[in-house]
């Protein structure tokens, strides 16, 4: 079997697949976050401990040896570690907001538009870059302890394999790497205040790192691959890898993809290029703070539960009778396809006969009218596959068929986990038919009425969002 490893922001899960791409079991453990003042933390231990334990009940569940195994997780953020691996202080989330005011400032002084010239990664709070600014400021020792700022699956590959301190173009790419070179870009270290902390940045695998495991949740000696990251080994896994082909992930923030061969690091700075394996070949991301998080924020403040999501919606008309969300809901504000670090949510036209399918479908709808935004900006032409928790809603896909006005490829199952595997069978050269491993579950067409409607409504959100962003600005 094949074994994909997921490290989530929420949730870690491991599945097994056989040759042909079939998922054969999948087993997950949720992890914590601890979210104060702004600060978004995790603890390492956690995070790796609920590794082991997944892969240790898969490979118990499917009793067939492992031919090997692809890693993947959440991107950006700071996972600081010492020599061995071990954690220097609770890692900072890519969704912690601690750094927004260097972000400001950068946005000020021309610091944040010189950074994205160079890169194409346009900087928000939590991303490395402000997240290492910040702890230079106002917790130099921690720096001074560790050996290397990690990502979180670098963490999790050195633990499994003994290896040594790495990391791969896919997550290198924000907000330091030089997407023409493939390497640092030095002066963008300068920028920022962290020219005496270069060697914090650890070498860049390129193509991703291999290796043995120490036999923690796989049998020793089993191969395993470190990266992509969980966007573009999402990408992978649903088999977006064609110039123009998009890719539409509705999970905890809302990611936007689209495959490209040119770089343009014109316009306005905001969302990344994603190097992948393939030198000239980028994704031009736009993942936005905005996501099911914002929809779970709704459903437990209005006491819906999420089986209740699909009736509500469908009992509900289009404009949810008036009432519109700008979905803002993350602490940090906001990251693609623009950075406002102090944009909030906002809710409009509510009143005493607005229902709870009222507000459930104004929240749905307010992500479709964020998703249309970014794929955009992003530059989608051709085909737009969509994968993540939000799939599982059938109403949902519906409705963001036709809030986006176009066919939507679903794409079931552990996405990320089976570009994982693709990725680390492409290193190891074994013969996987990725077409066969991609093919999607369901395609679902847009009503034309109903497009036609929400192309009118998001010209409106379009609108409102301009008020809102001139507001946060104050």
């Amino acid at each position: 079997m094949y074994v994909g490893i997921d490290v989530g922001t929420s949730m870690v899960k491991a599945a097994a697949f056989d040759a042909t791409g079939r998922q054969l079991a999948v087993e997950s453990r949720p992890v914590g976050l601890k979210l104060h003042g702004g600060l978004v933390e995790q603890d390492m231990e956690e995070v790796y401990g609920e590794v082991v334990a997944v892969l240790e009940a898969l490979t118990s569940a499917v009793e067939e040896p492992v031919e090997l195994a692809g890693l993947t997780g959440q991107g950006d953020g700071v996972w600081l570690v010492d020599g061995e691996g071990r954690p220097v202080r609770p890692a900072a989330s890519w969704m912690d907001g601690r750094a927004h005011e260097l972000v400001d400032r950068w946005l000020a002084d021309g610091t944040f538009e010189t950074v994205f010239r160079r890169t194409g990664g346009a900087m928000f709070p939590g991303s490395p870059g402000p997240l290492l600014a910040w702890l230079e400021r106002h917790e130099p020792k921690a720096l001074d302890a560790a050996k290397a700022a990690l990502y979180c699956k670098d963490m999790v590959f050195q633990r499994l394999t003994g290896a040594g301190l790495t990391t791969d173009v896919s997550d290198a790419s924000m907000p330091f790497l030089d997407p023409r070179t493939r390497t640092y870009d030095n002066r963008v270290v300068e920028l920022l205040g962290l020219a005496h902390r270069r060697g914090l940045l650890a070498p860049v695998s390129d193509p991703v790192a291999t290796a043995g495991t120490r036999g923690e949740g796989l049998p020793p000696g089993t191969r395993i691959a470190n990266g992509p990251y969980d966007l573009p080994a999402c990408a992978l896994g649903a088999g977006v890898t064609s110039p123009g082909d998009g890719l539409l992930i509705v999970g905890t923030c809302l990611a936007s993809l689209v495959a490209t061969t040119e770089l343009d690091l014109t316009g306005e700075p905001a969302g990344l290029y994603i190097s992948t394996d393939r030198p000239g070949h980028w994704l031009r991301a736009m993942p936005a703070m905005v996501g099911t998080a914002a929809l779970d924020w709704v459903l437990s403040t209005t006491g819906v539960r999420h089986d209740e999501v699909d009736g509500l919606l469908a009992g509900t008309p289009p404009g949810a009778n008036g009432v519109r969300v700008l979905p803002y809901f993350a602490p940090s504000g906001e990251r693609a396809p623009f950075v406002e670090p102090r944009l909030r949510a906002e809710l409009t036209g509510v009143s005493l006969e607005s229902s709870r399918g009222d507000l459930v479908r104004a929240t749905c709808e307010g992500i479709g009218y964020a998703a249309r935004h970014c794929l955009a900006a992003a530059g989608l032409t051709g085909s737009l596959a969509v994968c993540g928790g939000g799939t599982r809603s059938s109403a949902w896909m519906r409705l963001l068929a036709d809030v986006l006005g176009r066919p939507l490829r679903v794409v079931e199952g552990e996405v990320g986990a089976r570009g994982a595997v693709l990725a680390a069978a492409e290193r190891y050269g074994v013969p996987l038919d990725a077409e066969v491993w991609t093919r999607p579950t369901a395609v679902v067409e847009p009503d034309p009425d109903r497009a036609a409607f929400y192309t009118r409504g998001y010209e409106e959100h379009l609108d409102r969002l301009a008020g809102a962003r001139a507001r946060a600005r104050k």
